[in-house]
């Protein structure tokens, strides 16, 4: 093979993939592993695009993305308390590439960012294909809340950036306001970014804290959204980030290089997506956290408490097997298959995914109680 990236050659593959791969590789097996809404896109959201469609809104978009999506996006935001105008919005195909653009955009080799884990593995992956590197700060023996001490001994003149994503994936936790005052003082007194993966944050049960709110980190916070989760569009593939104006010119030029834009139809379906109510999709997966939280605390599995999302996190520490042996077990014996810890960085947990049809629920935890009995 031809030289290629040597950051390349330090990729690993999805485990979430992995694992789903498996799945349908073996007949008959349930999967709680995909963290993708199991409802159809909103028949209005549909309804918009076909209709830009049939307009001829089939052509080139403007990079940043068009100027009524920006304006709808600035709207939103600011509504729920992010003080924010069209030119600081980047439209981005979904919130992966809001967070490559981001990551890429701000890192130069050798710099590091802060990613508390357990954490979806996207962040590493960016990370190190930019050259630059993770420093995990493990939050999974603080109650999965960042402690100031935890957070100091990863700090160091070479950090960049730090992530933060809340609800959290894979355990579903919001951070408390000590947590964000915790990384809010550090952000303050350094020169560093901070990186906010909201993706779930209209699918929070409880009040959830937010520091893209912050007026005095405006400045340093970068915003990472998506339409896929609250509004169940994740083959659309549309997001955004929001961010000051200067720093937004300067990661189009970027996002522009990366991928052009988003389609023009599928920019006028966003915005009559954040015309619509995700309450009653938020209140589903609140009743399915219910049942999937009761069903494993009757098998005597202990998880930190899902706030938001539609994940759970049990720990599996008490059987002595490493997470992807567990798994991968789970899968031939009971056919069952969830996601190893390990691929978010915390070994002695799996993540179950509850944006499942109720049936799909109820006998993936039938053959996961099974399994617990047997193992």
């Amino acid at each position: 093979m031809m030289p290629m990236n040597h950051d390349l050659e330090r990729l690993q593959r999805s485990g979430i993939r992995v694992f789903t791969n498996l799945a349908r590789q073996t007949a008959g097996c349930r999967m709680l592993t995909i963290g993708e809404p199991d409802l159809d896109t909103p028949k209005e959201i549909r309804e918009a695009a076909a209709r830009a469609m049939e307009a001829g809104q089939t052509h080139y978009a403007p990079n940043q993305g068009t100027e009524s999506l920006r304006r709808a996006i600035a709207a939103f935001e600011t509504r729920r308390g992010r003080r924010t105008e069209a030119g600081e919005v980047l439209v981005t195909v979904g919130a992966t590439q809001a967070l490559n653009t981001a990551l890429t955009g701000i890192l130069n080799p050798g710099d590091e960012v802060i990613i508390p884990t357990p954490a979806f593995s996207l962040y590493d992956s960016i990370v190190t294909a930019a050259g630059a590197k993770s420093v995990f700060l493990d939050v999974s023996k603080t109650g999965f809340q960042i402690t100031k001490e935890a957070l100091d001994a990863c700090l160091t003149e070479r950090t960049r950036a730090i992530v933060l994503n809340s609800p959290n994936n894979p355990t579903g936790v919001v951070l408390k306001k000590s947590s964000l005052e915790t990384v809010a003082e550090a952000v303050r007194q350094r020169d560093i970014y901070l990186i906010c993966d909201n993706v779930y944050g209209a699918l929070s049960y409880v009040n959830c804290p937010d520091l893209t709110l912050e007026e005095d980190l405006r400045d340093k916070t970068i915003l990472c959204q998506s339409f896929s989760k609250p509004y169940a569009m994740t083959g659309w593939r549309v997001g955004y980030l929001a961010a000051p104006e200067g720093l937004i010119s300067r990661l189009l030029l970027l996002s522009a290089a990366q991928i052009a834009a988003v389609p023009t139809f599928i920019q006028t379906a966003a915005e009559t997506a954040l015309t619509l109510d995700v309450t009653p999709m938020r209140e589903l997966y609140r009743g399915r956290r219910d049942y999937v939280t009761g069903r494993l605390r009757d098998m005597g599995l202990s998880f930190p408490e899902p706030e938001g999302a539609f994940y759970v996190f049990p720990s599996i520490e008490k059987f002595g097997i490493p997470s992807w042996e567990f798994c991968t077990r789970m899968i031939r014996e009971a056919g069952l298959a969830a996601v190893p810890g390990v691929c978010f960085g915390t070994e002695g947990y799996i993540r179950l995914s509850y944006c499942y049809a109720d049936q799909e629920l109820r006998e993936g935890l039938d053959r996961l109680e099974e399994f617990v009995k047997r193992v």
